[in-house]
């Protein structure tokens, strides 16, 4: 049988693709589970948020920001907003774009993260959040 240890990070966004480097945080759920060979689940709550990996420094970041709004400008006339009197269907589509959950290995009660990558969450909404990313580690 399998088991699974889990935790939540709870953090506050700025939104409008705000990143946030969360790999500290998933390490620390790991740490507590003393899971030495395994998976590591994680996932964002909501459907204005994403989560993915990267090299977290601020060109990468920047990269990042700049070609999803290329990709899904928020002053486009989406089909969302006008439905629903809404402003942020940009934000939604940023998300479905890049997804909820990330999958990492554990190897050696690490987790199989290269130099360069880090865990980011990534909040598209048009305005600060609170979000929860849960962690499940599979043994």
């Amino acid at each position: 049988m399998m088991a699974v240890h889990g935790g939540q990070l709870r953090l506050s966004t700025r939104g409008n693709t705000d990143v946030v480097d969360i790999t500290d945080g998933v390490a620390a759920v790991l740490r507590t589970s003393g899971v030495e060979l395994g998976t590591v689940v994680a996932f964002v709550t909501g459907s204005t948020a994403a989560l993915t990996t990267m090299e977290y420094e601020l060109g990468g970041v920047a990269d990042l920001q700049t070609l999803l709004a290329e990709l899904t400008p928020a002053d486009r006339a989406w089909e969302h907003n006008e439905r629903n009197h809404d402003t942020n269907a940009h934000a939604h589509l940023r998300a479905a774009v890049i997804g909820p959950s990330e999958s990492i290995p554990v190897v050696g009660g690490r987790l199989a993260l290269g130099t360069w990558q880090q865990i980011v969450l990534v909040d598209f909404d048009d305005r600060p959040r609170e979000r929860v990313v849960t962690v499940h580690v599979h043994s």
